[in-house]
């Protein structure tokens, strides 16, 4: 395994900056996820590490070394691609071991390869077989084991599960992590899936016209977006975005006022005295809410010391199995909320719901950043 160090790297197609100075740097071991959009230049950063794209300024550096004018069989990285790419009229066994054979590695080194490589992803039955007779989760681990043979020191995914359903996505992205978190090698991962880059990644950058708008662990990019864009990409069903007017509460902080579909204005306190607030009383701000924070009052009972209840009158009822998503109106929007399975709720009825408030975040109107 290896570092990775992308330094103001830029790439520019004529006139038009597709990469827009990316600064990135991946410890050894990481697995490094980029999600965004289609056209954020993400592919367009992979295929400029791997060496199939040329960078127009900036430098690429594996373990402390510029690669930026190497070729790409010089280094030493290994990619598997949206498309398996197999050749057809080869075995699972030939397919895995042709790379090696190309570099002259005598035969029974090429074999013991192969055949821990099939070990490890669980592919031995299936070494005489052809593509043709592989299922699409099958094809996938035959191609990512073409890339595992040659143990390098960079892996790079491109999309790797997108022409898989739903099911086989879900396997095979188990089967992705299990196999980092075994052999611990530099991943970095590209995706404009956020439920693949959540569950994967140890580190997420968040993409946008050529740009990061958010580096930092899942965690921290789900409960702290740095902009609305990152709010409304991350999280399945999005984070609601509400308008809402800051208000100082005196004594006991701040607080935001949220119009109601009755012309009522729901007053909700801020668990937090954030300094940054204080510029902001008596403006419009965007008031962050994840829907699960949004819920029956069994659900939250006791999740935090800033739970409070307001009556919403239910929308629109979806049930999704493990629980139900409710569509209600705040502050001039349609706002989602994430209630348990079992919860008595029905269009068109007013409900008492539970908003906790303690990740909660406000966001700029104008800047959409933040506040910090």
């Amino acid at each position: 395994m290896a570092s990775l160090t992308i330094r103001n790297v830029v790439k520019r197609y004529g006139t038009v900056d597709v990469l827009k100075g990316i600064d990135l740097a991946i410890a050894a071991g990481e697995f490094m996820v980029l999600v965004g959009p289609s056209g954020c230049g993400k592919s367009t950063l992979l295929n400029m590490i791997a060496g199939l794209d040329t960078i127009t300024d900036g430098e690429i550096a594996i373990d402390g070394q510029r690669v930026n004018e190497k070729h790409p069989k010089d280094r030493d990285i290994a990619m598997v691609f949206q498309s398996y790419a197999l050749y057809p009229n080869m075995t699972v066994e030939e397919n895995i071991g042709f790379g090696l054979e190309m570099r002259g590695v005598p035969k029974p080194e090429r074999q013991k390869a192969i055949e821990r490589v099939a070990r490890l992803l669980q592919i031995e039955a299936l070494l005489k077989r052809k593509p043709s007779q592989l299922s699409g989760g099958q094809r996938q681990r035959v191609a990512m084991g073409r890339a595992l043979v040659r143990d390098p020191k960079i892996f790079l995914f491109d999309e790797p599960l997108s022409n898989l359903d739903a099911k086989l996505r879900v396997e095979m992205r188990t089967e992705i992590k299990k196999l980092h978190q075994r052999l611990g090698t530099t991943v970095v991962y590209v995706t404009h899936d956020q439920i693949e880059a959540m569950t994967l990644a140890t580190r997420i950058a968040v993409m946008r016209h050529g740009e990061i708008q958010q580096l930092g662990t899942p965690r921290e990019i789900y409960d702290r977006p740095a902009n609305t864009f990152v709010a409304s990409f991350m999280g399945s069903p999005p984070m609601n975005l509400i308008p809402a007017r800051l208000v100082n509460g005196g004594g006991s902080g701040y607080g935001v006022s949220v119009r109601r579909p009755d012309g009522q204005d729901l007053e909700l306190a801020l668990p937090e005295a954030n300094g940054a607030y204080a510029r902001y009383v008596g403006r419009e701000v965007l008031l962050g809410l994840r829907p699960e924070c949004i819920s029956d009052p069994q659900s939250l009972n006791g999740a935090s010391n800033a739970i409070q209840q307001a009556e919403c009158r239910i929308e629109v009822v979806e049930p999704t199995g493990p629980d139900v998503v409710a569509i209600i109106e705040m502050g001039g929007r349609e706002v989602t909320a994430r209630l348990r399975a079992d919860a008595e709720a029905r269009p068109g009825e007013r409900t008492q719901l539970a908003i906790d408030m303690s990740k909660a975040v406000l966001f700029d109107t104008e800047t959409e950043r933040r506040i910090a």
